[in-house]
């Protein structure tokens, strides 16, 4: 495979898209947090994820409700497909029923061998506009691999022991159901049980990373009296099922930095994160 994709690397697609005081509605309250939806106000961080959705018909859907492979991806034959992290830079806000500007290119596609055998990444680099000017950077990772025949869970990470806060944030199907639409996201593992269990044998409905990410960075905003991230970092480290409990954890911050994670309600870490401060940013 070694080469097969290079000439996907370089490729470009730009697209315009707006989110609205509907979206900013239903996004509150599907996360259980304020937000203005005021026409011109500000987006909370991460929200511009409910835009620019692949909007692929019916008949161009594959079996796990993701678009086909092709098109602006390239056609990796490895059946299951994941949002494996990214880091994201926030330059000025982005407004609620403003039309956003989307660049997004293809920086990279690497083929890589571990313990889930052969993986292919492909990174993409996301750049956002305002009518005030560039509002956001984001470098997005996606990693394929083939389908196991059994679910292996990855190495353990323990959260952490004594964390500068730690809260529990509900998970049930409802809310997978209501995140999958506002971000229109088909992809099976988060809604249809019996697909997640016998096709891609997990052994439950899979919580979006996305959806992690949001209630993790709402939560340290939160924390820290309503501050402005300047940046995000989040890598997912096992994935998070519907009947693991979900938890929002935090440790110490240094020079306007601090680690983040989601974990399970058992302790082990889900997701791993990091938050820059505007007085120090990543």
């Amino acid at each position: 495979m070694a080469g097969e994709f290079d000439p996907w690397v370089g490729r470009v697609e730009e697209a315009t898209d707006t989110i609205g005081p509907r979206e900013v509605r239903r996004m509150a309250a599907t996360l259980d947090r304020p937000a203005d939806p005021t026409p011109g106000a500000d987006l909370p961080p991460l929200w511009h994820w409910m835009g620019w959705a692949p909007e692929a018909p019916m008949a161009g859907l594959g079996p796990d409700g993701h678009p086909a492979r092709g098109g602006f991806l390239p056609p990796v034959p490895l059946e299951r497909r994941m949002w494996a992290g990214g880091r994201v830079s926030f330059h000025r806000p982005l407004r609620v029923g403003v039309p956003l500007h989307r660049r997004t290119e293809i920086l990279k596609v690497a083929e890589k061998t571990g313990s889930a055998g052969r993986m292919v990444f492909v990174t993409l680099r996301h750049a956002i506009a305002g009518p005030e000017g560039p509002a956001l950077t984001e470098e997005q990772d996606i990693v394929y691999v083939a389908m196991p025949d059994r679910f292996v869970p990855p190495p353990p990470v323990a959260a952490p022991a004594a964390p500068a806060w730690d809260e529990a944030a509900a998970i049930d199907t409802v809310r997978l159901f209501r995140f999958s639409a506002l971000t229109f996201n088909g992809h099976r593992i988060h809604y249809d049980l019996h697909y997640a269990r016998s096709v891609e044998n997990y052994p439950d409905l899979v919580v979006h990373g996305p959806l992690q990410a949001m209630l993790l960075i709402a939560a340290a905003q939160r924390h820290r009296g309503g501050a402005s991230p300047a940046g995000f970092c989040y890598r997912g480290v096992r994935p998070l099922f519907l009947g693991d409990g979900l938890r929002l954890m935090a440790e110490a911050e240094a020079d306007g930095r601090q680690p983040l994670c989601t974990a399970t309600g058992a302790g082990l870490v889900c997701m791993q994160a990091e938050v820059g401060w505007r007085e120090g940013a990543l």
